[in-house]
């Protein structure tokens, strides 16, 4: 019998803060948490910290969770000792995550403003730089098991992409957003400071997790450009209506070859 814990997708965790999972399958998300298992913990608060549409998802629950109810639940959650002397101990900081995330819940405001506290609007600079940190803060988390399973058939590809055409104002398909030998796994619309932000996630054979990610954007026709962050290669580049850019671990010559085939095919 296989013991192996298996790492919960991120459709699960975030099925976890909204608090829409089974008891079992809850239980099961905090057992890991509890013991201190490092990559449910990160990926688990990144989520909780992105700017996920998370406000809608808990108002149900706001007239359910008085904040005394919240305070003696989370002070009943024993802190563990780390076991490096003189580091503070690991789930003490998770006790200050879950501590805000039901500060939020009680306040009804968005989670990713308690957290992190991003307040500030889409700037020229934050266009150029401050919304790929946090892709790649996200992607970072993603190995390829987060991706595995059978690439979707190609009506499903249409229906996930097609959800992200109004929001975004693209035009979206599966050919146009197809990279050469490497496998379509999803398409996410998620939420950077307000703004919709569509994440088309791919597992390459030989490298792992890539993803392109796209927001709206009007500061200007930018050429490609080249940087890494978290240790991967990101290509970037902008039109006259959105920003662009594709990440992951392959090399930055691939990556810039990779890029130079989308930047032809999709367009506003």
């Amino acid at each position: 019998m296989n013991t192996k814990q298996i790492i919960p997708s991120d459709e699960d965790l975030t099925a976890f803060i909204d608090g829409e999972l089974t008891a079992e399958e809850a239980a099961r998300i905090e057992t890991m948490v509890m013991n201190e298992d490092e990559s449910v913990a990160e990926r688990l608060e990144f989520l909780a910290r992105a700017s996920l549409p998370f406000e809608p998802a808990f108002a149900p629950l706001l007239a359910e969770a008085p904040r005394q109810k919240l305070e003696t639940m989370l002070a009943a959650i024993p802190a563990r000792k780390s076991a490096k002397s003189g580091l503070p101990p690991t789930f003490a900081t998770r006790r200050h995550f879950l501590g805000a995330l039901a500060a939020s819940l009680v306040a009804g405001i968005a989670i990713d403003r308690a957290f992190i506290g991003i307040g500030r609007g889409f700037s020229a600079r934050d266009e150029n730089s401050e919304w790929r940190a946090v892709v790649a803060d996200y992607i970072s988390l993603y190995t390829p098991e987060t991706l595995a399973g059978p690439v979707p058939a190609r009506d499903v590809q249409a229906a996930q992409l097609g959800s992200l055409d109004d929001k975004l104002g693209l035009s979206l398909s599966p050919e146009a957003v197809s990279l050469p030998g490497i496998d379509f796994k999803r398409a996410l619309l998620l939420q950077y400071d307000g703004k919709p932000l569509a994440q088309i996630a791919y597992l390459d054979p030989e490298t792992g997790p890539m993803a392109l990610c796209i927001v709206r954007s009007d500061a200007g026709t930018k050429a490609a450009d080249l940087e890494n962050r978290k240790g991967m290669n990101v290509v970037y580049w902008s039109n006259a209506t959105h920003a662009f850019m594709l990440i992951g671990h392959a090399e930055a010559d691939r990556m810039t070859a990779i890029a130079d085939g989308v930047r032809g095919k999709v367009t506003a």
